[in-house]
């Protein structure tokens, strides 16, 4: 199936993707980033999944999320009746469970279960068994017990049954993960928890101050990034999937299943304008934790518990999403130089600070002179960039820019808030940087910021200029990078990171992408900004068009084939998209 045809279930420690044929095809367990136990989203059948659905090869009529929760709804119209099963992950409290409900609607249908139960990402064939009525299955350090309500027979390292579900009945199936040296858990009412679950998400989005036009599309995003919260530690996952292609076939696949600080900080920023301080809150508390040490120790991503060691591997026995290898696990970005997340992480914090979240102690802002100290020391060095560029260290006008936005933070937090520091020293240290990118990152022949010192290139990341503030908008300077970019970076209106091709190295790597979905909206935002409204509404309501049917994104969209690609669904993609509604509301 294509991305864009699976729908996400959670209970904010880890994820599933559900597709419209009933198929569970991608499930890590007990956290988003530990082994999968289904992983044929990224190999085939022999890797593991679990299907549900009319007999047959029947495809879903339709499907949705119950009202505002992550509680889905799949229905099926056959021949000779209609049945809807209803997909969720109860938020935990101790080990995580999956329970799909199965509802006749009118008449009757006949249903088949079919689940293949794959540990250690499709590469272990656990030893299964009935006890007690339970398929237990057991592998290493893993363990899952399934309660179904009809026999399931074993063949083929395989487990399926069917059964007839007529108007009114119900039959659930729940999925518990358990250590393995732990006894089979308690049993759980599977109607109970989904009034439980509903009730959680309905609780939750009760706190939602957004308003506008497309407030529908912004909660539906805001669940999806609550989603993607790892709720122990406050950690904000960049997506529930690793190596999901930037382009079929290719290289570009990467583990998106950690929390990287520039992703988290913008996610909290979406968060706290929404008016969820908590969550603004739990973030600072995970950033003070994965930081604490040397400020030269900052990495750019880390586990959702803090972890600083994920060491990139590939699966090689894993054929990836329609060939696209290698599959990855872990990400070496963890030791690159990537200087714009100081400027995200302390925006961050002084942005939620403005929209209500409590003072840090002083212990958070003694972190935050730290930080400063490091970047005031290490500006002027070249970095790998917002892009992750695996070829060689260049000073990039972004990473300069979010330097300067990192000073500019903390000079306001001394002004606005009274903080205190060399507010002095950092006034002329921002004013110093700000001279240097519009001297050496500007085009003045072609009256365009450019991707990087002396280079040519454009750069999607450019269009945040006006938006973090560097400079305004009217800026004929500003004007003219829009234009450049609006103009040579798009394909079919939509744009690119950034030019990839044979004659261009600047990531290191083969192949092309799609078009970038959070930089579209930037440029959505950018045109706001600019005045030019209904040039933005127009680009924002096709970019709105380009979601699936339950309102998710992944990371690029390839406009040729029209098919979305990359990670998915994308913590980044959707934080940009309410930001660019509350831009135009």
């Amino acid at each position: 199936m294509r991305i864009e045809d699976y729908a996400l279930i959670g209970d904010t420690r880890s994820a599933a993707l559900v597709g419209r044929d009933g198929s569970i095809d991608w499930l890590c367990l007990p956290r988003f980033d530990s082994p999968a136990c289904f992983a044929k989203l990224l190999g085939d059948a022999s890797n593991g999944f679990w299907r549900l659905a009319p007999a047959g090869h029947e495809t879903a009529t339709r499907r949705a999320y119950v009202d505002d929760t992550l509680i889905l709804e799949t229905v099926w119209e056959t021949a000779t009746g209609t049945v809807k099963v209803i997909d969720f992950m109860p938020p935990r409290h101790t080990n995580p469970d999956l329970v799909r409900i199965v509802e006749g609607v009118s008449g009757t249908v006949d249903m088949s279960v079919e689940i293949s139960i794959r540990f250690d990402y499709g590469r272990i064939v656990p030893w299964s068994r009935l006890i007690d009525g339970h398929l237990h299955a057991v592998g290493g350090p893993d363990s899952i017990w399934i309660h179904a309500p009809v026999p399931l027979r074993g063949d083929g390292h395989r487990h399926s049954g069917t059964f007839t579900i007529a108007a009114g009945e119900r039959r659930a199936f729940v999925f518990a993960w358990q250590p393995s040296h732990l006894p089979k858990p308690d049993h759980m009412d599977p109607s109970d928890q989904l009034s439980k679950t509903r009730m959680f998400w309905e609780e939750w989005v009760s706190h939602c101050q957004a308003t506008g036009p497309w407030r529908g599309a912004v909660v539906r995003s805001l669940i999806t990034l609550k989603a993607l919260t790892y709720s122990p530690t406050g950690g904000i996952v960049a997506a529930p999937t690793t190596s999901l292609p930037e382009h079929i076939g290719g290289v570009r696949n990467w583990d998106y299943r950690y929390c990287w600080l520039r992703d988290a900080a913008m996610t909290l920023d979406a968060l706290s304008r929404a008016g969820y301080v908590g969550e603004a809150g739990a973030w600072l508390d995970w950033l003070l934790r994965a930081v604490a040490g040397r400020p030269e120790d900052l990495q750019v991503t880390y586990g959702v518990a803090g972890e600083r060691r994920l060491p990139e591997q590939t699966l090689d026995w894993l054929s990836g999403y329609e060939g696209s290898r290698p599959v990855r696990i872990g990400n070496d970005a963890v030791s690159q130089l990537q200087l714009d997340v100081y400027g995200q992480a302390l925006g961050c914090i002084y942005r939620a600070r403005k929209h209500g979240m409590p003072p840090p102690d002083s212990y958070a802002w003694s972190t935050v002179r730290k930080l400063m100290d490091f970047i005031e020391r290490s500006w002027d060095q070249p970095d790998e960039g917002l892009w992750e560029i695996r070829g060689r260290r260049r000073h990039f006008v972004h990473s300069k820019v979010m330097v300067w936005a990192a000073a500019d933070h903390v000079v306001r937090a001394v002004e606005e808030f009274g903080r205190t520091g060399p507010v002095e020293r950092w006034r002329a240290f921002r004013q110093r940087i700000h001279a240097e990118v519009c001297d050496k990152g500007f085009d003045a022949e072609r009256g365009t910021f450019t991707q990087s010192y002396g280079s040519r290139e454009l750069d999607a990341a450019l269009l945040l200029i006006p938006i973090v503030g560097f400079l305004p908008p009217e800026d004929p300077r500003v004007v003219g990078t829009v234009d450049a970019i609006q103009r040579e970076l798009t394909t079919d209106g939509l744009l690119l990171r950034y030019p990839t091709s044979e004659h261009n190295d600047i990531d290191g790597l083969p192949g092309t992408e799609g078009a970038f979905l959070a930089g579209s909206f930037w440029l959505a935002e950018a045109l706001a900004l600019l005045g030019r409204k209904d040039e933005a509404t127009e680009l924002f309501e096709r970019l709105l068009g380009l979601t699936n049917d339950v309102g998710l994104l992944a990371e690029e969209y390839d406009p040729v084939r029209e098919r979305q690609l990359g990670n998915f669904p994308q913590a980044f993609t959707h934080v940009h998209l309410i930001h660019t509604a509350q831009a135009l509301s």
